[in-house]
């Protein structure tokens, strides 16, 4: 280990031992905010299309506050007549990404038409929404996947009336995606989070790995005026983001666990290969379920602390009100510690 390296291992040391250095409320993330600077986005949109794009194209669209599945804000703005929607994820492939883009394209376009009279005979014409998926996990994924809605379609027809697809980019840094050739502030972004993922190989904790990437990206001049212009800011958003992603892995590892255990039992009576492969599938599914349901009420309990109504929660977070109002209860009967509240909704079944 370096000098440099010894010397901010010890600084992140202490910063960690001494004030809270990290924000669990923020809603935003490094990914959304980087490509929220519209010279950003100019530059993702131009690796995307391969056309020529300046800032002066973009307007930002991103909806404050909606967070879906207690996750985070997706990105969406509008250029040359498109409107991009473009999610980030760091822990699992979620299937469920054309619904989500379908849900966040209607209420993206309640705002932008809130002034418009849609029952008058004139066609309003609305900009091409485009669907983007950027997949930055520790799974082995395919460089590129098509997600369509229609697959999640209890009735299958050759040709769907309502369709979505959402084009699922690895943005990897090993993996070498052409845009992150394409794209320096993407490429930029991908080196970041793999330094990240260096450091906690090596077996630093989380919150001394983000300290460390920081203080490389500016010695080595990567990511560097992201860095500088957002300041401590980037850690918090860090620290939050990888919370987030690690409970959701927890989850996911457990519902492995539970389903090879469940698949071997059911396998003596059914047949050890093929219990083991029903027992895993279930055990996953129920895994990241059980991930993003924690995650939801963890969101709420914060919405709850700086006192928002269910009402409110359920509509900024897109979810089921009676869902929201049974957190609602659980926080009344125990306080706003996460835990204690699913522990009570799981007495409470």
């Amino acid at each position: 280990m370096t000098e440099d390296r010894t010397n901010d291992l010890a600084k992140a040391e202490t910063k960690k031992g001494g004030k809270e250095v990290s924000n669990r409320e923020l809603k935003s993330d490094v990914f959304t905010a980087l490509f929220s600077e519209p010279e950003n986005a100019a530059k993702l949109y131009a690796a995307l299309s391969g056309e020529e794009t300046v800032p002066e194209d973009i307007r930002i669209t991103t909806l404050e506050g909606v967070l879906f599945l207690a996750r985070k804000n997706d990105l969406g703005f509008t250029v040359k007549g498109r409107m991009l929607v473009i999610s980030e994820h760091q822990s699992t492939v979620n299937e469920n990404m054309p619904l989500r883009s379908m849900l966040y394209y209607g209420r993206t376009m309640e705002k932008l038409l809130q002034d418009r009279n849609l029952y008058r005979e004139k066609r309003i014409p609305i900009p091409t929404p485009e669907f983007f998926l950027f997949y930055n996990g520790t799974r082995d994924v395919p460089d590129e996947k098509v997600l369509k809605l229609s697959d999640g379609y209890i009735v299958k027809t050759k040709y769907p009336m309502l369709e979505l697809t959402v084009r699922m980019i690895n943005i990897n840094f090993p993996v070498g995606h052409r845009l992150l050739q394409e794209c320096e502030p993407l490429y930029e972004y991908s080196w970041f989070i793999e330094r990240i993922r260096t450091y906690l190989q090596e077996d630093m904790d989380r919150d001394t790995a983000v300290t460390l990437a920081v203080k490389d990206s500016v010695r080595e001049g990567i990511f560097s005026d992201f860095v500088a212009k957002h300041g401590s800011e980037v850690e918090n958003m860090l620290f939050t983001q990888f919370n987030m992603d690690d409970a959701l892995e927890v989850r996911y590892e457990e519902g492995v666990e539970d389903g090879m255990e469940r698949g071997l039992t059911q396998g003596r009576k059914q047949g050890l290969e093929q219990g083991l492969k029903q027992g895993i599938s279930q055990g996953i599914s129920q895994g990241i379920s059980q991930g993003e349901h924690r995650l939801l009420i963890r969101q709420v309990c914060g919405k709850l602390q700086k006192g928002e109504s269910a009402e409110k929660i359920a509509e900024d977070l897109l979810a089921d009100e009676a869902q929201i109002r049974r957190i609602c209860e659980a926080y009344e009967a125990c306080g706003p510690e996460e835990t204690a509240v699913s522990r009570w909704l799981e007495d409470h079944v």
